[in-house]
């Protein structure tokens, strides 16, 4: 009896470590199944914290050249960079002239787009597929392909009516809107066919006209790839360089993607880069404002936007 008392009193101390086995293997097991997510999503954030966190160091960076930037500043911080970007440059601009015109040409683009789109999805007419085909077949080739020929043109039209040919911002608004049916159409025509026929059809025995179905009825449930396309465009259309660059050669009427890539050429590429990475962290606010702002109505929309029977 005493054996077997000390045995099992020894079973019991010896025990303890096994009776934490289990909840070792729960952690391990949880590790297995979550905890690498979140590994890899603090790696992921890592990554991509690291360009900013260098930019906005470069930024800071009292003496201002590429040769002197490290990820975190070393030699004080000062904000120089941004009175040498406005003394230096014609930088306001640049960000007045980028503003009006990825607003103005996201707004006129969104809207033709979902003109086109409703047409398209909710009306049958003669040459509505080939329609169709005829915008996706013209996106496979890109603007810049016909870059000689609108500049010739352009040529005539600044000796004709300067005020919308080279180097002016309405100009480059209409080159824009050359585009502007495209991907966008074929995304809003999706979103429309997803709408039940019957809201078009009840509003229409009530009385209520196409533009009054559209308006009233259609925008307010398709506002979540509004929103979207919206962002998208406005993106696109700010960081656009390559017809900008063709298109706008005074100072003055240069938008943001132009004027800055100025600021890297030739042997100032060193010197003048604490003031490019001053004028990427003033580009990058509308950008994020917009986002803001059309990230509310993206939840609405996909809230609100619900079809109830």
């Amino acid at each position: 009896m005493t054996t077997l008392t000390g045995a099992t009193a020894g079973d019991g101390v010896a025990g303890s470590p096994p009776a934490d086995r289990p909840a070792n293997r729960r952690r391990n097991r949880g590790f297995a199944r979550v905890g690498w997510r979140h590994l890899v999503a603090v790696l992921a954030v890592l990554f991509s914290l690291f360009p900013i966190v260098f930019v906005l160091s470069a930024a800071l960076n009292p003496l201002g050249t590429l040769s002197s930037t490290s990820l975190l500043p070393t030699g004080g911080v000062s904000f120089g960079n941004f009175g040498e970007l406005f003394d230096r440059t014609a930088f306001e601009w640049w960000f007045l002239n980028s503003l009006l015109i990825a607003g103005l040409a996201s707004f006129v683009s969104i809207t033709l787009s979902a003109l086109a789109a409703y047409a398209f999805s909710r009306m049958r007419f003669r040459g509505r597929r080939v329609g169709l085909l005829s915008l996706l077949l013209i996106q496979m080739f890109p603007q810049f392909l016909a870059i000689v020929a609108i500049f010739l043109i352009f040529t005539t039209v600044t000796d004709l009516w300067p005020a919308i040919g080279f180097n002016t911002p309405w100009g480059l608004f209409l080159l824009y809107m050359g585009g502007a049916l495209g991907v966008n159409t074929w995304l809003m025509k999706g979103f429309f066919d997803t709408l039940p026929r019957e809201l078009d059809e009840s509003a229409t025995m009530d009385g209520a006209t196409h533009a009054q179905v559209f308006v009233r009825i259609m925008l307010p449930l398709v506002a979540p790839i509004i929103a979207v396309t919206g962002l998208l465009a406005f993106i696109g259309t700010i960081n656009e360089f390559l017809m900008a660059n063709v298109f706008l050669t005074d100072a003055e009427s240069k938008t943001l993607a132009v004027g800055m890539f100025g600021m890297l050429q030739g042997d100032e590429r060193n010197n003048n880069f604490g003031i490019f990475a001053a004028g990427t962290l003033l580009t990058a606010v509308p950008t994020v404002l917009v986002f803001q702002l059309l990230q509310r109505y993206i939840v609405s929309g996909l809230t609100a936007g619900a079809v109830k029977g």
